[in-house]
């Protein structure tokens, strides 16, 4: 069988006014990157044949921000809601048959690993649309999970349209879609408007593919973090922690020991050697290496500095483009002139 190639479309058009920031949603920064860049690498393991970022809201910036990536981009001139920004890509994919893999570029904690896992599923089960599913204990602001006795996909009702009964269904829509190409241009052209928001809902095909015979179904992620939608300040401060806690965990996994783990941040381009002590409030970032069996008192930042083995940081040091040999001590407060 002849597997249909894979287009990624990323809906980043919104202004994100929750925010409360003149700054375009998927521009905010979480983890030393705009958060649409850590969905943007989260799918590339699947190797899709085309990426489409959808962008309207400051388009200029964000392109330029994510200009690194291999991906295109269309314009959603209007926010006139999710069905109505992935209409927007259609015209980029020229009507090539394709399996088009749906995401939001405010999920900046989507691991690689349960994209991976939903495509899968959707190829094995020949589906022709598989939603992305997590259960919340509140799932207030998320669209609702429709399902039968059997558990099977009925639709999705968002919240301003949810009844009471409705509205008590834990089951919610991570906004993660896998579906045919053909099937979802042709849908989202004949969804209306009817609902309270007056906007295209891409929710809509759910049902849509249930009414026409199709085989919808879901797949469900048993870690609801990975489907955070940043939409305020602080569900951005809750991303950052739990992408610095993912990176701290990794580097422990590699024999760093960490005094405080919550409040150390090592960006992804650095690298910590095992046996090195990090202590509490340590920042070290910039491309910095640091070799092992090291030291690093409370404190420290590094910036874009090189350490070898057996080096000791004093507590409260700031040092940028430092090269410090083996062995070596540098006292606390010390800093770059």
């Amino acid at each position: 069988m002849v597997t249909s190639p894979l287009f990624i479309v990323i809906l980043a058009a919104g202004k994100g006014t929750r925010m409360k920031s003149e700054k375009a949603k998927v521009l905010h920064e979480v983890f030393y990157e705009p958060m649409a860049s850590h969905v943007l690498e989260s799918t590339l393991p699947l190797q899709p044949k085309r990426t489409v970022v959808v962008i309207g809201h400051q388009k200029e910036e964000v392109k330029k921000a994510l200009s690194s990536f291999n991906c295109e981009f269309a314009i959603q001139q209007e926010q006139l809601g999710t069905g109505h920004a992935v209409l927007a890509a259609e015209s980029i994919f020229n009507g090539e048959q394709a399996t088009v893999m749906i995401l939001c570029g405010d999920t900046p904690l989507i691991r690689k690993e349960t994209l991976e896992h939903i495509y899968s599923f959707h190829l094995d089960g020949k589906n022709d649309l598989t939603l992305l599913t997590t259960i919340l204990d509140d799932p207030t602001n998320y669209g609702r999970v429709l399902s039968d006795d059997s558990g099977n996909l009925l639709g999705i009702v968002e919240q301003k349209d949810a009844s009471e009964s409705e509205l008590a269904i834990q089951e919610i829509n991570a906004g993660i879609y896998c579906v045919d190409s053909a099937f979802l241009f042709s849908a989202l052209k004949k969804v209306g408007t009817d609902n309270k928001q007056g906007e295209v809902y891409l929710t809509d095909i759910v049902g849509s593919a249930v009414e026409a015979g199709l085989t919808v179904k879901k797949y469900t992620t048993p870690d609801p973090i990975e489907v955070l939608g940043v939409n305020s300040r602080l569900e951005l401060s809750e991303a950052q922690r739990e992408l610095q806690h993912r990176r701290n965990l990794d580097l422990m996994s590699t024999g760093v020991s960490m005094i405080g783990p919550e409040s150390i941040r090592v960006c992804p381009e650095s690298t910590v050697m095992n046996d090195t002590l990090l202590e509490s409030g340590v920042h070290i970032y910039g491309g910095s290496f640091i070799g092992s069996s090291c030291l690093i008192e409370q404190g420290t930042v590094l910036k874009n500095c090189t350490l070898g083995d057996n080096v000791q940081i004093g507590a409260g040091s700031h040092l940028e483009n430092e090269v410090i040999g083996d062995n070596q001590t540098v006292p606390p407060l010390s800093k770059t002139i």
